[in-house]
């Protein structure tokens, strides 16, 4: 697949729907707080896969599961990435419930950094003086809240950690990022099903126990888990690398603000200090981003001229 050049509006309005379902999760997700986070994320799991599955077959790209199923080593890779998706929905979900956004918003602040750092570390890119700098200053904002607080800031770095490798593991999966996502949920579900039928023989099944509307709110459980995940893996491929680069800040801004004005969470001691510090850290990784972009169209548009001389 050709890297875009250009933003294709069609791309832009994927990827923004996409990052805005996101940012508007934590309010979905605080409706159904008063239930276990794992059969919440059971019920993610098994309402996606009818979902990703109708895209595939309308698509046409049923037969590529089918074939990714018999191939050993690329179904140990799915089952791989499928571990540590549905390891970032639980935690994501369970920091939802219990009072946890800001720190969720913290760790998906932190991920573009964690990202750039892993390809520093494993795949040997050379970063910038920015992009050093950015680093540190965003690890420095977590020594703080860790000093602050006594401990770790779990929940962030459980985020950051499953959602940066989850993604470093995906661009190794030799599919479709549609069929990815329903390889994905295919090898979660048996244990998805098996989870829901164990509950519901041991009498602790919420599905229907509250009325219809806390169903559907579970069946709903599919379609915003599905829906964003498909528009951003389509939306990716029509607009460029930076400006995924900038629009992936819009989701962690709307869990901070949901975090501070609709939940009431506290935004004062340490996190004063260390949210503005992770934003001018993103500050000067998006100022390099922005710079590198520049770099390489000066370089296309220099090589077509050499060309056509």
């Amino acid at each position: 697949m050709s890297i875009p050049q250009t933003d294709s509006p069609k791309g832009l309005a994927y990827a923004v729907t996409a990052y805005l379902l996101w940012g508007f999760l934590p309010i979905y997700m605080k409706a159904l707080a008063h239930l276990p986070a794992a059969e919440i994320i059971a019920h993610r799991i098994l309402w996606s896969l009818p979902i990703a599955a109708a895209v595939l077959l309308w698509q046409g790209r049923a037969g590529d599961v089918g074939q990714a199923l018999r191939q050993p080593r690329l179904l140990a890779m799915a089952a791989l990435t499928a571990v540590l998706i549905s390891v970032n929905w639980l935690i994501y979900v369970w920091a939802i419930a219990n009072d946890q956004a800001l720190e969720a918003a913290l760790g998906y602040y932190i991920n573009p950094l964690f990202s750039v750092f892993l390809g520093a570390t494993l795949l040997k890119e050379r970063l910038s003086r920015g992009q050093w700098a950015a680093i540190a200053l965003a690890a420095a904002a977590v020594v703080l809240l860790t000093v602050q607080a006594g401990r770790l800031p779990v929940v962030a770095i459980g985020l950051t950690l499953s959602w940066g490798i989850y993604a470093y593991c995906k661009k190794s999966l030799p599919l479709g990022p549609n069929q990815g996502f329903t390889l994905e949920v295919l090898l979660l579900t048996p244990f998805a099903a098996a989870f829901l039928i164990w509950q519901a023989a041991a009498g602790q099944a919420h599905f229907l126990q509250a009325g219809w509307g806390q169903a559907l709110l579970l069946l709903g459980c599919g379609p915003i888990t599905a829906i964003p995940l498909l528009f951003y893996a389509n939306g990716a491929k029509l607009i460029r690398l930076s400006t995924i680069g900038i629009l992936q800040y819009i989701a962690p801004t709307m869990i901070f603000l949901c975090a501070v004005l609709l939940f009431g969470e506290p935004f004062d001691g340490a996190r004063l200090v260390a949210f503005p510090m992770i934003w001018a850290a993103l500050a000067i990784y998006t100022v390099t981003l922005l710079r590198q972009a520049g770099r390489r169209r000066r370089d296309r548009r220099d090589l077509a001229a050499g060309r056509a001389q």
